[in-house]
């Protein structure tokens, strides 16, 4: 799908605010091959001041693309590689004794910018994944009783390795739930490999974004205007109802033993907006949800240990119960 594309100047102009989303989409695409689904989950995400989890394995460039987004978005990027010995300190900032003045002051974290990359965050202790929790749902870090509110707009993409579980610490369904999608990064088709390492081939530095041409084409003035016109998006009674019923089906699978929450719920009715918008509607449509219900649910359920071991996935689920759940016409 395609979006309709305005380029007449920003002054609150649905049709320019989606235009500037879309070269956001395009210019990332410069230093990350075949990962579009993942850019247009993030550029969802911004939309819907929501944050993500990447999951994929190492080398499949989830570091890159969150490098990317915030170089093409005009944004500040702070990057934390989760360990074992990470204190929560070392990530929302602390009081600090000034010898000068014989005062504490306070020291921001890494918390503290639009994009934050927690790499690797199910490799810390649960001490220091809560830590973020605050800041995800809140938008706000308390140290020493005294909030201090965290940049707009603050986006938190987390990374975890699927296929390495030795000294991990797995993400509690509190927390998981505070993620808004859960993106899978998979390995790139033959021909997207060959690109990739056509452009290293011909110098592609992945750590310098500006040699590889990505060069900003938006900023967070769009990025408001953009969040303005998806409010405006029209959802009738009947996507609401499709969007429960999915919801309420997952609490009734016998393949699960925890369904999506009314949270679950809200956020699906929130990216279907913001897909919808994309696409040049401003109203939304079941394809919609259906678009978005794999990012937005797979990581709000749980499977049955029996499921689990008959090869049951919770996408496999989600899809059976996108099959069987009527569509409103």
């Amino acid at each position: 799908m395609d979006p309709t594309t305005d380029n007449a100047g920003y002054g609150g102009d649905p049709g320019a605010a989606r235009s500037s989303l879309e070269a956001l989409r395009a210019e990332i695409a410069r230093a990350v091959v075949g990962q579009d689904p993942a850019v247009t989950g993030l550029v969802v995400a911004l939309l819907c001041r929501g944050h993500v989890l990447l999951e994929g394995v190492p080398g499949v460039a989830k570091t890159l693309l969150v490098r990317a987004l915030a170089s093409a978005l005009e944004l500040d990027t702070k990057r934390v590689q989760f360990t074992p010995d990470l204190m929560p300190s070392d990530v929302t900032g602390s009081l600090v004794y000034d010898t000068r003045t014989a005062e504490f002051s306070f020291q921001p974290g890494p918390v503290f910018t639009n994009l934050l990359l927690a790499d690797e965050i199910n490799r810390t202790p649960p001490k220091t994944q809560s830590s973020l929790l605050e800041a995800m749902e809140e938008r706000q870090v308390t140290v020493d009783g005294t909030p201090r509110p965290l940049p707009e707009p603050f986006l938190v993409a987390a990374t975890q390795n699927p296929v390495e579980y030795e000294g991990t610490y797995p993400l509690p369904e509190a927390q998981l739930d505070r993620f808004l999608l859960k993106l899978t990064i998979p390995l790139p088709s033959r021909q997207d490999e060959i690109n990739v390492l056509t452009r290293h081939a011909e110098g592609f530095n992945p750590r310098d974004l500006r040699s590889a041409g990505v060069r900003p084409v938006a900023n967070a003035a769009d990025l408001e205007a953009a969040r303005a016109s998806v409010a405006k998006t029209t959802v009738s009674p009947e996507i609401t109802a499709y969007v429960v019923d999915i919801c309420r089906a997952t609490r009734e699978s016998p393949s699960l033993t925890l369904g999506v929450s009314p949270r679950g719920a809200t956020a699906l009715l929130a990216t279907a907006r913001a897909w919808a918008w994309l696409t040049g509607r401003d109203y939304v449509i079941p394809d919609d949800v259906k678009a978005l219900a794999l990012p937005t649910l797979r990581h709000r359920v749980q499977l049955r240990p029996e499921a689990e071991m008959e090869g049951v996935t919770a996408d496999s689920v989600i899809n059976a119960i996108l099959t069987h759940v009527p569509v409103p016409r």
